[in-house]
């Protein structure tokens, strides 16, 4: 495994439990998600769907519950256990096989063929290099049947390009008991080429004059959409659409029938 991913899901797991406070409703979301992707599938003959990059179960779960048969795949084993959380909770756990791996491994215990797969969350711009991103790609390409469908989300990075922000707002719950939970993004930029950028996430906790602020640092390629496209031709999907998803945009691709 890259020296990156293993920075990569060391964040993950130390934010795992916190997951779903990164959300404003965070079971809300989950019906979106699986509200969505069921827009997208509609009409596909999607039945057998690999969420490559599940996280803490956005999209795996509502996708159990609407009736898809599920492999959830992830690298960090603290996303994995808290998506198994989130599934039992939803009472699809007997629907979804989940599976401890990175997007560069998925073939050593995934099989395909898949209807569908899944990649949100702005998982594919953590692969720093050009070869891990078209590695990635080429990997979903072979593990989709003829016409099935790839579903990315990501955070579109080429208007930060232009205004390298450095703060960004996160989100701020209170409990029943009184205490706060506020998040919030400093931005580090690195010239390249390519140009790398740094997300110190801070968490703070607390209520009254009492609060405790915790930092969590991880590394991305801020890759545009049009950037991820042209990989996408390359490696040879079709019908390439682009729609913004809330704080995402969503490209979906089709493999070709034939060929």
């Amino acid at each position: 495994m890259h020296t990156e991913n293993h920075h990569t899901n060391e964040f993950y797991d130390a934010i795992a439990q916190y997951y779903p406070l990164f959300y404003r409703d965070w079971d809300i979301q989950l019906e979106r998600e699986g509200l969505g992707l069921r827009s997208i599938f509609r009409n596909k003959g999607v039945i057998r769907v690999l969420d490559a990059a599940c996280g803490a179960g956005t999209q795996a779960v509502p996708l159990a519950q609407l009736g898809f048969e599920v492999v959830a795949a992830d690298p960090s084993s603290g996303m994995i256990q808290k998506a198994q959380e989130t599934a039992n909770r939803f009472g699809v756990s007997d629907k979804i096989r989940f599976v401890c791996i990175d997007f560069l491994r998925l073939h050593e215990t995934v099989d395909g063929p898949f209807d569908a797969i899944v990649c949100k969350g702005n998982a594919l711009p953590h692969l720093l290099l050009d070869e891990d991103i078209e590695a990635t790609l080429l990997t979903f390409y072979e593990l989709l049947r003829p016409g099935g469908s790839l579903v990315i989300g990501m955070r579109d990075f080429g208007p930060f390009m232009e205004d390298r922000p450095r703060f960004l707002p996160g989100f701020a719950h209170e409990n029943d008991e009184g205490e706060e939970f506020i998040t919030f993004d400093i931005w580090e930029w690195e010239e390249g080429p390519p140009v790398i950028a740094t997300q110190n996430l801070f968490i703070v906790r607390g209520k009254e004059n009492q609060y405790d602020t915790i930092k969590r640092q991880v590394i991305f390629r801020p890759l545009s959409t049009d950037e991820v496209k042209v990989v996408l031709l390359e490696v040879g999907f079709e019908d390439i659409t682009d729609q913004p998803d809330r704080w995402e945009r969503v490209l979906v691709a089709r493999k070709p029938l034939a060929g």
